[in-house]
């Protein structure tokens, strides 16, 4: 039997690894655990601790970080599969096989920047991002596609109905999925514009992980449940809800900023709205050098499939435009999902295992 380890970060790096953690199951001939770093949250930990055990698969924890790393080494696995590098040289041995399944596809430059030669295979989920990559001298890529996205192709229609039946939706009203990123965040400058939209419209409101769980950002998460208070048609995701994909089927059109869902969004072909309107920190608004260093400029400007707004007032005017005509951008969102994604044919899990199990040999 092959031992495989998930060392998951964060919480949300789980949406990644459940894919390949299912296609492995599939196919038998590997014992499968997964670790979460003991310096994490508690409500983290228990979250996660949750997810593993409806996955039917062991987590490896102890009473220290110190202790919680010597119990993986004892186990000297074959594979393990980690969402960022972070303390991976400390995980492995010389036969451990190290595979990257990076945890986001959006616009930060740490895509690039979280590299580690120790790295055996990269998960990469575009022919673009590929070629980017082998350009700057990587030679461990597999283009797979984004592992997230496996279960989006084939989602039971039943249970998306479910879910919102469950949020108590009105079916008379189109919904409206707003997943901001938790910095730089359109959070504090949209929600007042939210309040507006839930007259008319269902608002589902899905939160970055750091936005309940990392002291520094909890305050956004506090502002999202007084809205969901307030307001009878805003369904605001608990943080026990750590997977985004089967709201997509739900919403009729999403609205982000710069967070990775602009991407995943693009199989389902409905209209996005982008807020270029940001709350940043002193120190980037005094230097804002130090801001845009942090994004990939290149990649924010090449976008074109999305309504960009500059201003929060522009929010509801292009929201009923883009529900009145879900349409009008629909070739470049097309052309925009082949370019930034991969064959998102519910495959990408079952194209990294082959490439695992070849590796493996």
């Amino acid at each position: 039997m092959t031992s495989v380890l998930f060392e998951t970060h964060h919480l949300y790096y789980l949406p990644n690894f459940t894919p390949v953690i299912q296609e492995l199951k599939k196919r038998g001939g590997f014992n499968i655990s997964a670790s979460i770093p003991h310096k994490m949250p508690k409500d983290e930990q228990k979250i996660f601790y949750d997810a593993c055990s409806n996955l039917g698969i062991p987590v490896i924890k102890a009473l220290n970080e110190e202790d919680r790393i010597e119990k993986i080494k004892e186990e000297n696995f074959d594979v393990i599969l980690v969402g960022n590098v972070g303390q991976l040289n400390h995980l492995t041995s010389k036969k451990t096989i190290s595979v990257m399944v990076y945890h986001g596809i959006g616009l930060k430059q740490s895509y690039y920047r979280d590299i580690d030669d120790r790295i055996n295979i990269r998960s990469v989920e575009s022919q673009d991002r590929f070629d980017e990559l082998k350009g700057k001298g990587h030679k461990n890529l597999v283009l797979t596609g984004f592992t997230k996205l496996d279960p989006l192709i084939d989602l039971d229609s039943e249970e998306v109905l479910r879910l919102g039946q469950d949020l108590g939706f009105d079916p008379d009203k189109k919904t409206i999925l707003y997943a901001p990123s938790f910095y730089p965040s359109s959070i504090e400058l949209l929600f007042p514009e939210f309040e507006l939209l839930s007259i008319n419209h269902n608002i589902i409101i899905k939160l970055h992980n750091f936005s309940w769980l990392q002291s520094r950002y909890r305050y956004q998460s506090k502002m999202a449940e007084a809205i969901d208070a307030r307001c009878e048609n805003v369904h605001l995701l608990k943080k026990e809800i750590f997977d985004i994909i089967p709201y997509y089927h739900l919403a009729d059109i999403l609205v982000s900023d710069i967070s990775s869902t602009l991407f995943e969004f693009l199989p389902l072909n409905k209209p996005i709205i982008q807020a270029n309107c940001y709350s940043l920190k002193l120190k980037h608004r005094v230097f804002s050098r130090r801001f845009w260093k942090k994004l990939d400029v290149k990649r924010m400007q090449n976008i074109d499939f999305t309504y960009q707004i500059s201003d929060p007032s522009e929010l509801s005017i292009r929201v009923q435009f883009a529900l009145d005509y879900p349409e009008e951008m629909a070739s470049l969102r097309k052309d925009a999902h082949d370019l930034y994604l991969f064959n998102p044919d519910g495959k990408a899990s079952s194209r990294l295992v082959d490439a695992i199990e070849e590796t493996l040999k």
